[in-house]
C-alpha cells in the first residue's frame, strides 16, 4: 500500500497487476517495449538494461558497441541535449509514440481554436505572429510512392517537428562491499524524444508527445527541426501542461515570447488527418529525433490496424491500447513523432517495437483519431509550475493502485483506490471515503499513485482542484466531481 502523504509504500497487499505480457510479443520471443525516450547516459558494461529491464539475447545496446550496421562517426554535443551517441540497438526496445489524434484534417484545431489551427491574439499591436500550418499534399491512391513524393512530404512537415530532451532525476541503488548493504542515491538522467507542433494560443506554443517522453522531467526543452544545423540557435525551455498515461500522451507548452523571430516564421502547426481511415498497405512515412541525432526518416506500410499491445511504464502500471503496426523503422527516440500519410498528415504517434533477436519491421503508433478528445482537454489546462515542497498541498489519504490488469479481473474503475482517508483532511472535507477511486485529478487522468503525486506536485495547499472518483454501491460505482481544497502538510500530520 502507498503511504501517500510520506512518499513510502507498505508492505501490505496492493491493488496491481503482473505486467507480464501474454500476447504475440511473448509467443515471438521477444517483448514490446517503448521505442524511447532514448537515455543518452544509460551506458553500462553489461548487456542488462540499466534501468531494470533485461535486453533480448545479442541484442543489447548499453555495451558501448554498434553491432552490424557500421561504424557511426561521433556527433558534436548540441546546448539541446543532442548528446553523442555511445550506442545502438539492432533488436532494440519497443519504444512508445503515442499521438495526437484529431479526425479529419485539423479536427482538433477547428474544434478548440476555431477555424485556424493557430491563435495569434486579437490582431493587437505587439501580438505574437501566427504561425503556418502544414499544406496537405495531392495523392492519387496509387500503390507505388516515388523518393521525389516522400521528400515533398517531408520537406513540408519537418517544420512540424521538434527534439525534446528530459532531464530528470531517479533514485538508484548503490551496493557497497559484498552487496549486502545499498544506499539509495539521487542520479540525474537525460533522455531524448519527439514532439509534434499542434497549435498556439495567446501565449504558447503547443506540442504533443509522449506521456513517456516528458515523465518525470525535472526540466524539459525543445529544439525545434528548423533550428537543426544552425551552430547559433539554442533549444528553449518547456513546461508540461497535461499528460494521460493511460494513452501515453502529452502535451507541452513553450512561451511564445522565448522563440526567436526567425524561427517563428519557418516552424508550422502539423496537419492532422483521420486515422480511422486508414487501410492496411497504406503507405507511411516516419519521423523521429532517432538516437538523439536529430530528425530522421524512415517510410514503410501500414502492416496492420487494431493491433492491442500492452506496455510497461516506469512506476510498473501497465497500459494497453490498440494501436497501428508499421513496418517504417520506430527506433528509440522517435517516441512522440510524427506517422504520415502521403498527404503528409498525421495519423499517428509512433510509440513502440517489437523487440526481439529475429523479429524486423514491428513498430506501432497511437492512432490520432482514438486520442482527439484526450488532447484537447490536455491543451485548455492552465500550465503549471512545480511547487516547493514546503509549500505542496495534500489530499490526507493512503491509496494504492488499481491497474488496466486488475479492473478487468475484478470489474472495477482503473485509478488511485483510497485505502484510508485522513479525518479532517482536505479529501475528507470533501467527502471523499475509503473505497473511492479517484480516476482524474485537476482534469488530467491518474491511473496510478504516482501519477497521482505528479500532478500535486503543481499544486500549493489552500488552492481548490476538481477531483473525479469513482465511488463503489448498488454492485456498481458511480462516477461525481467534487471540488477539493488542498490540506497543508502540517495538517496531514496533527490530525494523523
Amino acid at each position: 500500500m502507498y503511504d501517500y502523504e510520506n512518499n513510502t509504500q507498505n508492505s501490505d497487499t496492493s491493488v496491481s497487476g503482473s505486467g507480464s505480457n501474454t500476447d504475440a510479443g511473448e509467443k515471438a520471443g521477444g517483448e514490446y517495449r517503448y521505442s524511447g525516450p532514448f537515455y543518452q547516459d544509460y551506458i553500462s558494461g553489461s548487456s542488462s538494461d540499466s534501468r531494470g529491464g533485461s535486453s533480448s539475447s545479442g541484442s543489447s545496446f548499453h555495451d558501448g558497441t554498434y553491432r552490424n550496421i557500421g561504424e557511426v562517426p561521433p556527433k558534436k554535443k548540441k546546448g539541446f541535449g543532442k548528446t553523442f551517441v555511445k550506442t545502438v540497438c539492432i533488436a532494440l526496445v519497443f519504444g512508445i509514440v503515442a499521438g495526437a489524434a484529431f479526425q479529419g484534417t485539423n479536427y482538433l484545431g477547428r474544434q478548440f481554436f476555431g477555424d485556424k489551427v493557430t491563435v495569434s491574439g486579437n490582431g493587437d499591436e505587439g501580438a505574437a505572429p501566427e504561425i503556418g500550418t502544414v499544406t496537405p499534399q495531392p495523392y492519387d491512391g496509387t500503390d507505388t510512392v516515388s523518393s521525389q513524393s516522400v521528400a515533398s512530404i517531408v520537406e513540408q512537415c519537418m517544420p512540424s517537428l521538434v527534439a525534446i530532451t528530459n532531464v530528470s532525476v531517479r533514485e538508484v541503488q548503490n551496493y557497497w562491499g559484498w552487496g549486502w548493504y545499498s544506499m539509495p542515491q539521487e542520479q540525474e538522467e537525460v533522455s531524448t524524444g519527439t514532439g509534434i507542433i499542434i497549435g498556439q494560443n495567446d501565449t504558447e506554443l503547443l506540442i504533443v508527445t509522449n506521456n513517456h517522453v516528458i515523465s518525470g522531467a525535472s526540466e524539459l526543452t525543445v529544439l525545434f527541426s528548423v533550428d537543426e544545423g544552425n551552430d547559433e540557435a539554442s533549444a528553449v525551455q518547456a513546461q508540461i501542461k497535461g499528460t494521460d498515461a493511460t494513452k501515453d500522451v502529452g502535451v507541452i507548452a513553450v512561451p511564445l515570447d522565448e522563440i526567436p523571430e526567425e524561427t517563428m516564421s519557418q516552424i508550422k502547426a502539423a496537419s492532422i488527418g483521420d486515422s480511422s481511415s486508414l487501410k492496411v498497405g497504406e503507405q507511411v512515412v516516419a519521423i523521429g529525433n532517432a538516437l538523439g541525432y536529430g530528425q530522421s526518416v524512415t517510410t514503410g506500410i501500414v502492416s496492420a490496424l487494431d493491433r492491442e499491445v500492452s506496455l510497461q511504464n516506469d512506476d510498473g502500471t501497465v497500459i494497453s491500447n490498440k494501436l497501428i503496426q508499421t513496418d517504417a523503422a520506430i527506433n528509440p527516440g522517435n517516441s512522440g513523432g510524427a506517422l504520415l500519410n502521403m498527404q503528409g498528415q498525421v495519423i499517428g504517434i509512433n510509440e513502440a517495437k517489437l523487440s526481439s533477436s529475429y523479429v524486423e519491421g514491428m513498430g506501432y503508433a497511437i492512432p490520432i483519431s482514438d486520442v482527439e478528445g484526450v488532447i484537447g482537454d490536455l491543451q485548455s489546462l492552465e500550465t503549471r509550475s512545480e511547487v516547493a515542497e514546503e509549500n505542496r498541498g495534500y489530499l490526507g489519504v493512503t491509496c494504492q493502485d488499481v491497474t488496466q490488469d486488475v479492473s478487468q479481473m475484478y470489474d472495477m474503475p482503473a485509478g488511485v483506490y483510497l485505502k484510508s482517508v485522513v479525518p479532517g483532511c482536505a479529501a475528507d472535507q470533501a467527502g471523499l471515503h475509503k473505497g473511492d477511486i479517484i480516476t482524474k485529478f485537476g482534469g488530467v487522468s491518474v491511473g496510478s499513485y504516482e501519477a497521482l503525486q505528479g500532478r500535486l506536485q503543481y499544486y500549493e495547499a489552500g488552492e481548490t482542484v476538481e477531483v473525479t472518483v469513482q465511488s463503489p454501491g448498488d454492485g456498481g460505482y458511480t462516477e461525481k466531481t467534487v471540488e477539493v481544497t488542498l490540506s497543508s502538510r502540517e495538517t496531514v500530520e496533527k490530525n494523523q
